[in-house]
């Protein structure tokens, strides 16, 4: 199924936005989270700082569908709302920067469970299996290295309790970068049993 795109008029200040609204998911109809997102690309407001008026009716729910609201192609709503101030555009422009890190060292990480998955299923010599394992796991610790260090700089931030949105990207970034040194966990232990059975049956060989 492809994704639905309507284009509605935004009256924001003085000024007319024409949006075009695209669904993020294939399986659900356009929502008003959609058109929000849509929004902040356009004119920097948040969409927790947006109000959205439609027909006189403001629309309080992100996950509703625009339809059940009545709005399609060609209709007209207003925008009430800030942008953030240029501090806290500073600060997420910060977050956005570690957030970039944290994809690259995503990257490294999925390239050493490939590579690890590639082992196990033999493609690589026997003889050759537990030097490559020992590398697999120094670039493992690497990573989790650069994970914890992602960790202090977040840490360090200090956020005034008015940035809303900085502070709610901060908070997902934590529980992202420790999802990730959770799994660094996993593939260590992973690779420490994958090498404790080949020494088992180099043993058992000798």
């Amino acid at each position: 199924m492809s994704a639905q795109t309507i284009t509605v008029t935004v009256a924001y200040g003085s000024t007319k936005h024409s949006i075009t609204v695209t669904s993020q998911d294939e399986g659900k109809g356009l929502t008003v989270k959609d058109l929000a997102e849509a929004l902040n690309q356009a004119t920097g407001v948040p969409p927790a700082s947006q109000k959205l008026i439609f027909k006189g009716k403001s629309l309080k729910d992100l996950e509703e569908s625009l339809s059940s609201y009545g709005i399609k192609e060609g209709c007209k709503l207003m925008m009430i709302g800030k942008r953030n101030s240029p501090e806290e555009e500073a600060e997420l422009r910060k977050l956005k920067e570690i957030e970039k890190s944290v994809e690259q060292m995503v990257k490294k990480l999925e390239n050493v469970d490939g590579e690890l998955t590639g082992l196990k299923n033999g493609f690589l010599a026997k003889d050759l299996q537990a030097e490559a394992l020992s590398k697999l796991d120094h670039r493992v610790k690497i990573a989790a290295e650069q994970f914890m260090k992602i960790l202090e700089q977040i840490d360090a931030m200090s956020l005034p309790e008015n940035f809303i949105d900085c502070r709610m990207k901060k908070k997902g970034l934590v529980k992202t970068v420790q999802d990730f040194l959770a799994r660094c966990d996993r593939i260590e232990a992973c690779i420490s049993d994958h090498l404790s059975k080949i020494q088992t049956k180099n043993l058992a060989l000798a």
